[in-house]
């Protein structure tokens, strides 16, 4: 049984940008309830980098709603399009993936967005599936169906082609791609970033071409990253993953600002409306701090990515550490012998003991202040470790690690 059409586009209808056409929707949950058939919600997952962050959360969190209401979300794992890169709101062209790459990056997938969606009521697919065994003459009757006249339609097509970017051919084929995993799969609903709506509709117009009653797209919003300024993601840094540490995902989330409180709560949890309004109302109370809602916020996260208990601590050792200035109850430690660590400076120690990637990143954290030693902050790029039985290293604001020397 699903719930009447009333209540489900009260529930479909929140945090959406744009639903096209919304009569569609309509009509296609009148005929989900008369035939007792679960609609096909689409998403394409991008698998160029192997883990999800908060921006991904946004639609997992539709899809979940979906799967409360009965319908069937489908991940699609593009392992093939990812050899192409999606070149949306890219400047220049997106370096390409190999197979081998996509699909190792989309193993984990579902695993991570599992831990929104129920498992047992969603289907997930590689779109290589299909698209590898297009011929070329498959290809040549797919590119028939579009022209370019539409393609540079698109606001980052349009903007390259004007200042004289170049745009390859194989780019035109990413929307088109996409959209033959509609017509694959029949599906009802696809959903994604409001920076995607180009190609959703390109996925409509071709289930058209193929006599397929076309998908009705919505839309929803872009999340901003933690430094509140640019889209959330792993190359600005300004992202926070589902598998980051609940330390990590406590820590990131108090850095957000506080103009970002509310819409993290709309966005990246499942609290009720009720609970929304609360917030929105305390926000508004000069009584109320802004960092006791950010704090309530992080404990949400972590809660939803762990448990509780981890919530629990995560909060205490951020207090330990950076209200009380104390070092975490729980500390790893690094054995290295005296003869070993006397021949190395401070930055060789770093990266050899996995504080810093590079050489060049771990003369940064300590021009920077990063990295203190026993409390101590050092600032010589040319120091060299400390000769002791044992001794606490602090890297940026949350790695530690206790030196034992033998």
């Amino acid at each position: 049984m699903f719930p009447p059409i009333n209540e489900q586009m009260d529930i479909i209808k929140r945090r959406t940008v744009e639903i096209i056409p919304e009569d569609d929707l309509v009509k296609k949950l009148e005929n989900s309830i008369k035939t007792n058939t679960p609609l096909k919600i689409k998403f394409g997952c991008d698998p160029s980098r192997p883990d999800l962050h908060l921006g991904h959360s946004v639609v997992l969190w539709k899809l979940r709603e979906f799967q409360d209401l009965g319908h069937l979300p489908i991940l699609i794992i593009g392992d093939f399009t990812g050899m192409i890169g999606d070149p949306s709101g890219k400047s220049k062209t997106r370096p390409s993936l190999s197979m081998e790459e996509t699909r190792r990056n989309g193993l984990t997938y579902f695993e991570q967005a599992t831990k929104i969606l129920t498992a047992k009521r969603v289907q997930m697919v590689y779109n290589s599936e299909w698209l590898a065994k297009m011929t070329f003459e498959d290809v040549i009757k797919l590119a028939s169906k579009y022209t370019v006249a539409r393609m540079l339609e698109r606001d980052d097509f349009e903007k390259r082609y004007r200042e004289g970017e170049p745009i390859s051919i194989h780019e035109f084929l990413y929307p088109l791609a996409q959209a033959m995993d509609s017509v694959v799969t029949k599906c009802d609903i696809e959903i994604g970033g409001s920076d995607q709506k180009f190609n959703l509709l390109v996925g409509r117009d071709i289930q058209r071409e193929f006599n397929i009653d076309p998908q009705v797209i919505i839309t929803l919003p872009i999340l901003p990253g933690t430094d509140g300024k640019e889209k959330m993601s792993k190359s600005l840094n300004n992202y926070i993953a589902f598998q980051d540490s609940p330390q990590d995902i406590y820590g990131k989330t108090l850095s957000i600002p506080d103009e970002l409180i509310l819409d993290y709560f709309t966005l990246v949890t499942n609290k009720p409306k009720e609970e929304l309004e609360r917030i929105e109302k305390q926000l508004k109370d000069p009584t109320v701090n802004p960092r006791d809602l950010k704090r309530e916020l992080a404990r949400e996260l972590v809660k939803i990515y762990y448990d509780e208990e981890a919530a629990i601590n995560a909060e205490k050792e951020f207090d330990q550490i950076f209200i009380l200035k104390k070092l975490p109850d729980e500390i790893p430690e690094y054995n290295i012998s005296a003869s070993e660590i006397s021949s190395m400076t401070l930055v060789q120690f770093l990266v050899q003991a996995g504080l810093a990637p590079s050489n060049g990143e771990a003369r940064r954290l300590i021009q920077q202040g990063g990295v203190t030693i026993d409390g101590n902050k050092i600032e010589d790029i040319t120091a060299k470790p400390p000769i002791k039985e044992s001794f606490n290293i602090k890297v940026g604001k949350r790695k530690f690690l206790k030196v034992i020397i033998n």
